[in-house]
């Protein structure tokens, strides 16, 4: 979608977002996160819009946004469920339960069940190295988990 496509509350929200941080040292990454708390995601417009008020390229925009793994530049499910995928979670079972909830969700990774339920997104490390296997559910963390568990977790988020 484009700026001319994109609705005027929408433009409006981004531009309030981009004086808020605009005159902070560093900009970019507080406008990014505003646009993000705000839409859930960072529309193609918006990073348009936050080049030009940065005197920056789209391209730089985009490479930031495309860097980070908390950025998405796609609208999210209701509910976002983050699996660790690092050595310490692999070592204690994490890649069948991985492979578990792919199957029980019928989607892969950065995809959403097409409900709009629930989004899939890896994550390298939460820092439960201790307690792994560990998943982020909506900003909660869930540690030593086993299938039972994540059933659990994924019921919850079907309702």
């Amino acid at each position: 979608m484009n700026i001319r496509a994109a609705a005027d509350g929408d433009l409006a929200a981004i531009a309030a977002i981009i004086e808020e941080f605009r005159q902070s040292e560093g900009p970019l990454l507080p406008i990014l996160h505003g646009v993000q708390r705000e839409f859930g995601y960072i529309p193609e417009y918006a990073k348009q819009m936050i080049a030009t008020a940065l005197n920056l390229s789209r391209a730089e925009v985009h490479g930031v946004v495309t860097f980070y793994h908390d950025f998405r530049d796609h609208p999210t499910g209701r509910h976002v469920l983050k699996l660790c995928r690092a050595e310490a979670c692999q070592s204690m079972n994490g890649e069948p339960l991985a492979e578990r909830v792919k199957t029980m969700l019928g989607i892969d990774w950065h995809e959403t069940t097409a409900d709009g339920a629930v989004t899939l997104e890896p994550v390298f490390c939460l820092g439960l190295c201790a307690q792994a296997p560990a998943a982020m559910l909506d900003g909660e963390v869930h540690a030593r988990l086993d299938e039972h568990c994540l059933t659990g977790l994924l019921k919850e988020v079907s309702r």
